[in-house]
C-alpha cells in the first residue's frame, strides 16, 4: 500500500505584489496635483513680503470674505470682480449676519496705494470691525528656514 503525499507548500510564492498599490498611489498623486491649485480661495494675486507678519489663521476658513486688488486696479470679492461702488454693498450683505465682522485683504504687492486704501476704506464703510492685510513671509537668505 503506497501514500500519495502531495508537497503544496513547495508551490506557494510568498512575495508580495506591489504593483496594484503602486498603482493606486500613482492614481492619488495625479488627483491630489490636480486638486491643489483648485484649493486656493480667491484670485491669485503676487502678495507684498513683510519681515515679521502676524498669523491671521482665520483667512483660510471657509467662510472667510476675502478681497482682492490686483495690480491693474481691479477688485474681486472672493472670485466675482465688483466695481468699488458695488463692494461697499456686497461686504455688507456678506458679514451682516456675522457675529465676528473680519474681511481680508490681499493686494499685490505692485498695485497703486491709492487703489489698496480706496479699498480699506470701502470695506470699513460697510461695517467691519477688523480688516486684514495680508502679505507673505519675507525670506533672508542668510537664515536657513525654520
Amino acid at each position: 500500500m503506497a501514500i500519495n503525499v502531495r508537497n503544496e507548500g513547495a508551490k506557494v510564492n510568498s512575495n508580495i505584489n506591489v504593483t496594484p498599490m503602486v498603482d493606486v498611489m500613482l492614481v492619488l498623486l495625479i488627483i491630489f496635483m490636480v486638486i491643489t491649485p483648485m484649493l486656493q480661495k480667491g484670485q491669485s494675486v503676487d502678495l507684498a513680503k513683510a519681515t515679521n507678519p502676524m498669523p491671521m489663521p482665520d483667512a483660510d476658513k471657509e467662510d472667510a470674505v476675502i478681497v482682492a486688488v490686483m495690480r491693474d486696479g481691479q477688485v474681486f470679492l472672493d472670485t466675482q470682480k465688483v466695481t468699488p461702488e458695488e463692494l461697499t454693498q456686497k461686504v455688507k450683505d456678506r458679514v451682516s449676519s456675522r457675529t465676528n465682522k473680519q474681511v481680508f485683504v490681499k493686494a499685490d504687492a505692485r498695485a497703486k496705494y491709492k487703489g489698496v486704501v480706496e479699498v480699506v476704506d470701502d470695506v470699513r464703510s460697510a461695517g467691519v470691525d477688523q480688516v486684514g492685510l495680508l502679505t507673505e513671509q519675507k525670506r533672508d537668505a542668510n537664515k536657513p528656514p525654520q
